[in-house]
This record gives C-alpha cells, sequence and structure tokens, in this order.
C-alpha cells in the first residue's frame, strides 16, 4: 500500500514557522498557497493498519469535533481534512503558555487498487479518527475447459 511521500523538511518548516510567530513574522513555507493561506497549520499522526480484509486508519485528533473533520475519497487518494477550533478564554491575562496547535489540517493518501472506496466508513470518538478501508473480494482466477466442436 502506498502510504504518502516522505517529506523530511516538514519538522524543519514547522520548527521555522514556530520561530517566524513568536518573532511577529510572516515567511511563507512549504504548503502555503499564494495568498498565504496555510493549506494546514498541524498534521495530526497517523496509524495504518492492513488486515486481512481491511485497511484501518487511525489520526490523533484530540480537540476536534467530529462535524469539523472530511473525509474524501477521489480517484484512489483518500483525504483527511479538518479544523481545531482555537477555544475562547475569559482570561487571557491569566494565560502563561500555550502550545497546543489550532487551524486546518490536512493529509492525503493513496490507496491500493484492492480497496472498496464504496464502503469506506468513519468515526471519531476520544480524539482519535479511524477510517475503516475495506478490500474488495478476492477474484480468483478459474481454469475454462475448451470443448472440441
Amino acid at each position: 500500500m502506498n502510504i504518502t511521500r516522505f517529506e523530511p523538511w516538514t519538522l524543519f518548516d514547522v520548527l521555522q514557522r514556530d520561530i517566524d510567530r513568536v518573532a511577529g513574522r510572516h515567511v511563507p513555507t512549504v504548503g502555503q498557497r499564494d495568498n498565504g493561506d496555510s493549506v494546514a497549520d498541524w498534521v495530526p499522526a497517523v496509524d495504518i493498519v492492513e488486515e486481512q480484509d481491511r485497511f484501518v486508519l487511525r489520526a490523533d485528533v484530540p480537540g476536534v469535533r467530529a462535524e469539523d473533520i472530511d473525509v474524501n475519497m477521489e480517484n484512489g487518494v483518500l483525504t483527511v481534512s479538518g479544523e481545531r477550533r482555537e477555544e475562547s478564554s475569559d482570561q487571557a491575562n491569566g494565560v502563561k503558555r500555550i502550545e497546543r496547535l489550532t487551524g486546518k489540517f490536512y493529509r492525503r493518501f493513496s490507496l491500493p487498487e484492492v480497496a472498496n472506496a464504496e464502503e469506506i466508513s468513519a468515526k471519531s470518538a476520544n480524539g482519535i479518527l479511524e477510517v475503516i478501508i475495506p478490500k474488495q473480494p478476492e477474484i480468483r482466477a478459474r481454469r475454462i475447459t475448451v470443448e472440441a466442436a
């Protein structure tokens, strides 16, 4: 199963974005559009397990409501996106440190041909998004006898 391409510079981009945010400057990074809108503000960690009759994708999305998550399948690519909204606080003066990222997330996964796109299901509970991707039934080759006419 082709999961996704490896991008080793993503960690450096996150670090650079954090440094720029602290310094109060905006510098476009990988994954940003021309108008400065970010495609993703954070990336959820994902586990993918292949079982005999299905694939199970589990993503860590703590604090994200189920109605704020979109799961789409198109042309063999599964897209998981959504948004974790910033919690409003009346006690802004009491905030000492904010580390939890808010904003949009976006992940794409190329699925193998055996994935059954019509039967994909998803549920979110306790900060874990679970996407079930069933496999198509295996088509076995059969021998056809040729009769003499």
